[in-house]
């Protein structure tokens, strides 16, 4: 969201980025007007719980002065703050959503979303997939009736569509085309290229040496403990690559021969040096890395990482490592067939020619003008 509108802001238009407390200082530095998003305990330690639709009628209705105030000529809205969009629709403002990873809603014969299977390669497996269509149907009905609800509280007429929470006026799919399964594409629906943003880090020199380079790239959000990390730490210790691992300012973590650990560092100055990624599979991750042309161990820990490790293993541009395998034995073997096997990297690599031509901020922001214009 802040790639998207720093672009924004850079072709001279007003832009409020309504978030957190946390990124207020890279916003402002973008050249957009921070708003402080309402934040609700939807799972708190202590007192009442909050539904998440009870959370978003309560957040909607604080925006709606500000939205009145601001009288934006669209609204863009992340997948997950319906809120937002809630707003957007209460005060008749155009709404559009910014999906940051590959499009969740599936089709018929497709895997179940976030599970880590790939798309079945047999008309055996799509009618195997098949069989799940009424269990998600159950589900996104159920959806879609929360959703109308809080639609209802706020005046807003129902849906008749279920993932309501995408707009149908506009969604700016954020990831490359070569992750997104093929399938049925509404007008609606426009896949930008990654929006690509991060905070700023030092430069650091990778470990001396001419052997391979191994990034390890571990979640900000999943795996507390370094799960992947260590393992990754102690099944390369003896192999013939250097190791680059940020380790989120977590302590604790072991020494290698072959490894330098630091804190942080920017993903888009390491990247390009490096001959695989090592990661949980976040899409911003996987993304920067398949941008650089770099191919990937993808292990997912949580959310929606399954299913990106399945769009990269089955678009060819790395290797998926299950929680059960993500061991020391499993990411050097994972590591060791990502470095020996030449396709990976030449899938990376046109990936990344792609990229290189497809500006997404470029992308998604000709789409808003056009959008808020019409």
């Amino acid at each position: 969201m802040i790639a998207l509108g720093r672009e924004l802001a850079g072709r001279g238009h007003e832009v409020v980025l309504q978030t957190w407390d946390q990124w207020r200082e890279y916003v402002e530095a973008e050249g957009m007007t921070f708003d402080r998003a309402p934040e609700y305990m939807v799972w708190p330690k202590d007192g009442v719980a909050l539904k998440p639709y009870q959370a978003a009628v309560r957040a909607a209705e604080e925006t709606l002065p500000f939205v009145r105030s601001f009288a934006p000529h669209a609204v863009v809205a992340d997948i997950l703050t319906s809120a937002a969009a809630l707003a957007a629709k209460m005060d008749d403002r155009p709404w559009a959503t910014l999906v940051p990873h590959v499009l969740p809603m599936g089709e018929s014969g497709w895997p179940v979303y976030s599970t880590g299977a790939r798309l079945p390669r047999t008309a055996l497996g799509r009618r195997f997939w098949q069989l799940f269509d009424p269990l998600t149907a159950r589900g996104t009905k159920q959806g879609r009736e929360e959703l109308n609800e809080a639609r209802r509280r706020v005046g807003l007429p129902p849906f008749e569509h279920v993932h309501g929470g995408t707009s149908r006026e506009l969604a700016l799919i954020a990831t490359f085309p070569q992750l997104e399964y093929p399938r049925t594409w509404e007008p609606w629906m426009k896949v930008t290229g990654p929006l690509l943003w991060e905070q700023p880090g030092e430069e650091v020199e990778p470990p001396p040496g001419d052997e391979p380079l191994v990034l390890i790239a571990p979640s900000t959000s999943q795996d507390p403990d370094q799960r992947m990390l260590r393992a990754a730490l102690e099944g390369l210790a003896d192999e013939p690559v250097r190791v680059l691992a940020s380790t989120n300012r977590r302590s604790g973590l072991p020494q290698t021969r072959n490894a330098k650990l630091v804190d942080w560092l920017s993903y888009s100055r390491a990247m390009p040096l490096c001959d695989a990624v090592v990661c949980h599979a976040g899409h911003g991750t996987v993304a920067r890395a398949l941008s650089c042309g770099v191919p990937l161990v993808a292990c997912p820990a949580g959310g929606d990482m399954a299913e990106t490790t399945a769009r990269v293993a089955w678009a060819g541009a790395g290797v998926g490592l299950p929680r059960r395998l993500t061991t020391p034995r499993g990411v050097r073997l994972a590591v060791r067939k990502v470095l020996a096997e030449p396709r990976y990297r030449e899938r990376a690599q046109e990936i990344a020619s792609w990229s290189a031509s497809h500006d997404g901020p470029a992308c998604a922001a000709d789409e808003v003008q056009r959008f808020a214009s019409s």
